[in-house]
């Protein structure tokens, strides 16, 4: 029997977790360096020993997919070893064929950690190198446990709203919904639907807080309701797992409603900035080249998180079949791709902007006040990302 869970990683959800999500990034960047970590030779940058810690530990956000994680996975070496207990893989961290020297710790998020939101569990153990959260759960904990990104793993959030258009073959975008009185299912504490409401996209009335990931209500009432979900996962599992179901679902990004999160990026303490400043040097760009490789050649990836799946035993439907979806739902929607300046990973300084000015208000409101001054120059730096690399570069 299936386990359907909910997700809860910052602010976020997802239902049925093989996952998700997501991209690169955006133009602009803080002033911080030039890029141009491409220089010297191939040997000394894909050598990690001197520079990095001799286990490189990543908390990431959920369970193991290709899509969030997707360049993480694809950089462990051969036969890496599983700790199924633990739900974490750690193998040899290899680089365009060659082992840079240094291991790769990569540890399940979610359901594996009790949900604790992922820059909280960077705080509660010391040992990880670096985190996956999402930038409005940096915002929301940039008082008192702050992070730094450092890449944009997913440009855009696959965070959307979904609706059945056999039931409402009027809707075309979220902004619909709003204007009847249709439910709109979600989690309950999720920052993006303030947003919805705040800006009058959606109406408090008709917002349904209860979700618990499981599809019974959507089913029940006949594709009555609208339900939030993850665009890599939710259409394709609706369609061919829920068998009460078994047709397509209609959505619209909620990034496209003016809500310009990020999906995972990579984070690490802002205090460890210069200490880990050496390895980040050459780490990122490695990671912004596997972001650029798995995309074009998916299925070792997809092999490796569906046995790490199987391992783990999460309860959760994952597939072969399911990660293809999120694999190539990413590329279809654009979730992970070049920001405007042709640099896979960096951040856009306005776009960053417009996220705190969009979430500061909401987390006051909720009594969860943010860093005072906070700006984007505190939320990430573009200043380890190497400008050459971009999707397609070989």
């Amino acid at each position: 029997m299936h386990i359907w869970r909910s997700r809860r990683g910052g602010a976020s959800l997802a239902v049925l977790a093989l996952l998700f999500l997501l991209g690169a990034c955006g133009n602009g960047g803080d002033g911080d360096h030039p890029s141009g970590n491409g220089t010297g030779s191939a040997a000394d940058r894909l050598d990690l020993k001197a520079a990095c810690p001799s286990t490189i530990v990543v908390q990431t956000s959920w369970l193991p997919d290709p899509v969030a994680a997707g360049a993480l996975y694809y950089l462990l070496g051969p036969n890496p070893e599983i700790d199924a207990g633990k739900k974490r893989v750690t193998g040899s961290l290899m680089a365009q064929g060659k082992d840079t020297g240094v291991k790769l710790e990569l540890r399940a998020g979610g359901p594996a950690i009790g949900f604790t939101p992922v820059s909280a569990q960077m705080y509660l153990d010391p040992d990880i190198t670096l985190g996956m959260p999402k930038v409005d759960e940096q915002i929301q904990l940039s008082a008192k446990q702050p992070t730094r990104a450092v890449l944009a793993l997913v440009e855009k959030d696959p965070q959307m709203i979904m609706w059945d258009p056999g039931k409402h073959p009027d809707f075309t975008a979220i902004k619909d919904i709003g204007q009847t009185n249709a439910k709109v299912l979600y989690v309950g504490g999720d920052t993006y639907m303030e947003h919805l409401i705040g800006s009058g996209i959606l109406k408090r009335s008709q917002v349904d807080g209860s979700q618990d990931g499981s599809p019974a209500r959507f089913v029940a009432s006949g594709g009555e309701i609208t339900q939030a979900g993850y665009a890599t996962v939710d259409p394709y599992t609706y369609q061919n797992v829920v068998k009460q179901w078994g047709k397509p679902v209609t959505f619209q990004l909620v990034y496209d409603t003016g809500y310009p999160n990020y999906g995972e990026i990579l984070a690490i303490r802002a205090r460890d900035k210069d200490k880990l400043a050496p390895c980040l040097r050459k780490l990122v760009p490695i990671i912004q080249q596997a972001q650029s490789d798995v995309m074009a050649k998916p299925d070792q990836t997809i092999d490796l998180t569906v046995q790490l799946n199987d391992a783990y035993k999460g309860g959760i439907p994952y597939t072969k079949e399911s990660a293809a979806f999120a694999a190539q739902q990413a590329k279809t929607l654009g979730l992970i791709g070049n920001g405007s300046d042709g640099t896979i990973g960096n951040f856009d300084t306005a776009r960053v902007q417009k996220m705190i000015d969009i979430t500061k208000p909401i987390f006051a409101a909720q009594k969860k006040p943010t860093k005072d001054g906070l700006t984007p120059e505190q939320i990430f730096t573009n200043e380890f990302t190497d400008a050459k690399i971009g999707l397609g570069t070989q």
